[in-house]
């Protein structure tokens, strides 16, 4: 290397080390001028008290750093646990085991849980929600979101008899399954609305096809009936009598049936108007009440009725056929009737639940299905029109009809009607 290469090296090495303690003496002249600026107090105590007063202010910041950050924290907690309470849709999170981490009070309530039970699995849920624990499972099995699925509970204990759910699987950042989250809502409102229009739609068919083959049933019933009023039965021999009164009672009692099913199958035209359901609960067990009296029995009326938007005539129609059928069912039991009409109104919901409870044989579970089903009875006489038209006039209502078990031993009948818009 030459002697003016070495001497170019020299002078850069020098540059240098002028820049590097130039840039030292900078830096220590700042520390000193913030040191003196927080610590005015501390000019004359030496190094060890700008240090020290350095290292103070330098703490007392973190810990205001720390403050803030867990103040955030705890403002972000308190926000997710008023989320989660607030929702009215049911929150479920799970781990791979099956222990839930979070449950929230909607969800509870929708799953028929005590708010103070201890649920540490979700595969603990109870029998009427074990659908939803399938659920859950496929879900974690097959690592696939699960979207807008109707479920089915049965029981009692639930809130809810129908759940739309969406489970979708939770991921970490490596992208490993670590659990699931669970969202569900209460559809039994939407159910039972798709139910009303099938079976509104279904009334309107029956109405359309049979009203023309009734009529015509109808008529011809009214000839035969009319050509055996005719025939005088004191000139028949006493061996034939028994044959004419046979077919005038016969066409008598087709006719009634036929005359039942067209009242049934005839589009009902309603003349709405506020009505007072306890008024026409209460009247329609006064006309009945002699009745129930003279077996042994009564029929009382009780809890808390609201007024709706409806029909008097048809309302008090579907009631009396109820009670009918209760006093019919116990004296076909052989015991005094007990019959209830009770009431509570729900404002969540904003309807009026009417429940009709006897004390007679009740409906056996295999046959609830069917027993609002035209010309199904169960009784020996009869024509199996009453409970059906009963269901008209309260889907008309906009309502629902279910069939249970009474506290009385026999059958209830609950009613679901919507509550007066005014």
């Amino acid at each position: 290397m030459s002697p003016s290469a070495y001497a170019f090296l020299g002078l850069t090495a020098i540059v240098a080390a002028l820049a590097v303690a130039a840039m030292l003496a900078f830096v220590a002249v700042r520390f000193w001028a913030a040191a003196r600026t927080t610590r005015p107090s501390t000019r004359g105590g030496g190094d060890t008290a700008v240090l020290t007063a350095a290292l103070q202010e330098a703490v007392g910041k973190l810990k205001a750093q720390e403050r803030a950050m867990s103040a955030r924290a705890e403002a972000s907690e308190r926000l997710s646990g008023e989320i989660m309470a607030s929702l009215t849709a049911g929150l479920l999170v799970v781990g791979l085991r099956g222990d839930v981490r979070i449950v929230n009070p909607a969800g509870r309530r929708l799953l028929g849980l005590d708010e103070d039970a201890a649920f540490e699995d979700y595969r603990q849920l109870p029998e009427h929600a074990a659908p939803l624990a399938a659920v859950i499972d496929e879900c974690l099995a097959s690592r696939r979101a699960i979207v807008r699925r109707a479920l089915k509970l049965s029981g009692p204990q639930s809130l809810a008899s129908h759940l739309g759910v969406t489970v979708s699987p939770l991921f970490d950042d490596a992208g490993e399954l670590h659990g699931a989250i669970c969202l569900f809502t209460d559809i039994t409102a939407v159910i039972d609305l798709e139910d009303q229009v099938r079976l509104k739609d279904s009334l309107a068919r029956v109405g359309e096809l049979t009203a023309g083959i009734a009529h015509e049933f109808r008529n011809g019933l009214a000839t035969i009936h009319g050509y055996s009023r005719l025939i005088n039965l004191d000139a028949l021999p006493p061996s034939h009598r028994p044959y004419v009164e046979g077919i005038r009672a016969e066409t008598e009692a087709l006719g009634q049936v036929v005359t039942n099913f067209l009242n049934f199958a005839r589009p009902a035209q309603l003349s709405v108007a506020p009505v007072d359901l306890k008024m026409i609960a209460e009247r329609t067990a006064d006309d009945l009440r002699p009745d129930a009296v003279a077996r042994g029995g009564d029929i009382v009326v009780s809890g808390t009725f609201a007024i709706v938007d409806g029909d008097d005539v048809l309302l008090r129609q579907a009631f009396s056929n109820l009670l009918r059928n209760a006093l019919e069912a116990c004296a076909a039991a052989g015991v005094p009737p007990r019959v209830s009409v009770e009431a509570e109104v729900d404002p969540g919901q904003q309807v009026c639940r009417v429940s009709i409870n006897d004390n007679g044989p009740g409906i056996e579970p295999s046959v609830r299905d069917r027993i609002f089903r035209p010309f199904f009875t169960t009784k020996a006489t009869g024509t199996g029109l009453g409970l059906a038209l009963v269901l008209k006039i309260i889907v008309t209502h906009n309502g629902r009809v279910t069939i249970g078990t009474s506290p009385l031993g026999g059958a209830s009948v609950q009613l679901t009607i919507p509550l007066s818009a005014g």
